[in-house]
């Protein structure tokens, strides 16, 4: 059974429509891309560093954990949002009803505390690698192809974030299937939110369906992260072009 028919009969057995959740995402997103772009670039420019491989490596890491810990809560409400209605069989897994993410991040505090709002966090802190990687990987192509993005063609940008979130999905997609499954379970218990807790599930779910279970669920997710990481990146590219231009200040690559 592919990836597609896995969706489909999702879909189809326990009614969960396919755009379920999609409005707590596009906040999500929007949150998480606004505060990594803005801690990545006032980093950079407060602390006078010039555009290279590592600085953009070192600045990501930086804005990343600023980004996970001020939007985890988010992304915790946000992935309990999309399995409501899933008949999903694990006992650390209850039933949510949220009407959105007001009265996710409410219900979590009530049921489970305010610690109940940063489950998976850990994994989530790991995960910086990937935006860090995805951003290095993209300004070290731009840098390679010319520079300056007025030199760029859409496509090209286009391509270029495509390319730099396909190597950072890849690299750390096992880091994401722990924090997955963090994120879901609803527990008062604080181990869950620990290394000892990210690394038993790896290892648990290694021991009984192997080593490619850790990626099972890639297609998928690199179909999804993959688009939308190129059209941000464009989207980014275009806006941040003409505002400069309005502006009438030259732009940093």
């Amino acid at each position: 059974m592919t990836w597609m028919s896995e969706v489909l009969s999702l879909c189809s057995c326990v009614r969960l429509a396919p755009y379920r959740g999609w409005l707590a995402v596009i906040c999500s997103v929007f949150c998480s891309s606004f505060i990594y772009f803005y801690c990545f670039h006032s980093l950079r420019a407060v602390w006078g560093l010039q555009p290279t491989p590592t600085t953009d490596l070192m600045v990501g890491i930086i804005a990343g954990v600023v980004n996970v810990l001020v939007t985890t809560p988010l992304w915790v409400v946000n992935t309990r949002i999309k399995l409501q209605g899933a008949n999903l069989q694990n006992a650390n897994i209850r039933p949510t009803c949220y009407s959105g993410i007001v009265d996710g991040l409410v219900q979590t505090v009530r049921g489970e505390g305010l610690g109940g709002l940063w489950n998976g966090t850990v994994p989530s802190l790991l995960l910086v690698l990937n935006p860090a990687v995805q951003f290095s990987v993209y300004q070290g192509l731009k840098r390679h192809l010319g520079g300056d993005t007025t030199e760029l063609s859409s496509l090209q940008v286009f391509v270029m974030g495509a390319v730099s979130k396909t190597v950072a999905t890849v690299l750390t997609y096992p880091l994401q299937t722990a924090q997955s499954l963090l994120r879901c379970c609803q527990s008062s218990d604080r181990q869950a939110q620990n290394w000892n807790r990210s690394w038993s599930l790896l290892s648990q779910r290694v021991r009984t369906q192997g080593m490619l279970c850790l990626f099972r669920g890639l297609e998928a997710k690199l179909l999804q992260t993959v688009l939308t990481a190129a059209l941000m990146f464009l989207l980014y590219e275009n806006i941040a072009h003409y505002t400069f231009q309005i502006i009438g200040t030259n732009r940093d690559t």
